[in-house]
């Protein structure tokens, strides 16, 4: 491809595909007052739903195995991190961050009024609505646009192995969707500047060249580390949200998500890859922020649109669920349980679990907590932090 065919057939239509705006809206903005976009967040999407009561297991619960005569994970087998729960054993590489205190175990996190569709549930959680409620922006993306991230930033954010902005959908953010990195950034170096044109549009396409330019500038991914990254395609994922990473001006925000958790049938085997990649990928994201001095100033957290129904199904799976665990951990997350484990003994008329930590309240605590920005506008409403951050 050449210089001409590359600005025919991308440039075009980059301020949607690639920066995921309108077009008329990719623009650098003023550094923000008060706004500490120097902190990283690096989120995590479990897309599926992943099963939390196989992930943080209440081992010494009776009602647990009653309702899962063959799914249970085994007591002797959990990776115990208190005298009540302890983890599934494919996450046993998370244990040293736990004993770090370096590791946050939210417990129960959903919404009032849960869905239980994939595609809403998940539009819920990335648009930050109520159950009700329908809205076009991510929250991120308001986030952005309240407070915009500074002018020298290559984007607002990075969406690494998909084209699914999430979080950062909607008019006016400047994230850039690495479905495939080597590619963007081979197309990026085709888009070097060509000058000044008379022609309006003319000039708003090579503007938008050129914010690509930059941002390839700030996304090479000639970084080489001395973590061994895990292999697959979430080790990969990893690898290059670690490359992205490197310029630590770069971003505010990354995201990657592993896929198949929708586990309806054969949940024990699928489970156990996924939370091992899990586990495996997110050591070795500590150990690079590590090596990048980034540890202190990144902020990881896990989410996925819904956790699983507490009683197995007869095709030795779950079914679509409610409240669910997720992680969040970082040099200056303060370690231990967050929120309660939901009661087995109490479940809903639908067999599903109630919600002790509304998510905007996690939501509240990046903005408020980590970022310094007002949250209540963004999140249509105020939601208490949860306080796993260290002051």
């Amino acid at each position: 491809m050449n210089r001409r065919a590359f600005l025919q057939s991308t440039l075009a239509a980059a301020a949607l595909d690639v920066f995921g705006g309108s077009a008329a809206s990719v623009a650098f903005a003023a550094a923000p007052s008060g706004a500490q976009y120097g902190k990283l967040l690096v989120l995590i999407e479990l897309k599926g739903g992943n099963d939390g009561l196989n992930t943080l297991v209440p081992y010494t619960d009776p009602a647990y195995y009653a309702l899962r005569p063959k799914l249970a994970i085994a007591r002797d087998s959990v990776v115990q991190l208190s005298d009540r729960v302890g983890l599934h054993p494919g996450l046993a590489p998370l244990d040293k961050l736990w004993r770090a205190r370096r590791l946050a175990v939210l417990q129960g996190v959903g919404y009032p009024e849960p869905n239980l569709s994939h595609f809403r549930s998940i539009e819920i959680w990335d648009t930050a609505s109520k159950s009700d409620e329908y809205l076009q922006d991510g929250w991120l993306t308001r986030t952005f646009a309240t407070v915009p991230t500074p002018r020298a930033f290559a984007a607002d954010g990075v969406i690494i192995g998909t084209n699914d902005l999430g979080p950062l959908a909607g008019g006016g953010t400047r994230a850039v969707a690495l479905a495939n990195t080597e590619q963007f950034l081979h197309r990026a170096r085709l888009a070097a500047p060509a000058g000044q044109a008379g022609n309006p549009a003319l000039l708003h396409i090579l503007k938008v060249e050129a914010d690509i330019v930059q941002a390839a500038a700030h996304l090479d991914t000639r970084s080489t580390f001395k973590t061994e990254f895990p292999p697959g395609a979430f080790g990969n994922a990893i690898r290059t949200a670690c490359q992205v990473l490197a310029n630590p001006a770069g971003v505010a925000v990354v995201r990657v998500t592993l896929s198949g958790f929708d586990t309806h049938g054969g949940q024990a085997a699928t489970q156990a890859r996924l939370l091992g990649e899990l586990a495996q990928g997110t050591v070795a994201l500590a150990s690079a922020l590590d090596e990048l001095g980034l540890w202190n100033d990144t902020l990881v957290l896990t989410y996925a649109e819904f956790g699983r129904r507490p009683k197995e199904n007869l095709s030795n799976g779950t079914d679509h669920g409610t409240a669910n665990v997720h992680f969040a951990l970082g040099g200056r997350v303060a370690g231990g349980f967050y929120g309660e484990q939901p009661s087995l003994e109490r479940l809903g008329g639908d067999g599903n679990m109630g919600y002790a930590i509304d998510f905007r309240g996690v939501y509240a605590t990046v903005l408020e907590r980590w970022w310094g920005v007002p949250s209540a506008g963004v999140l249509g409403g105020k939601y208490a932090p949860v306080e796993f951050l260290k002051g």
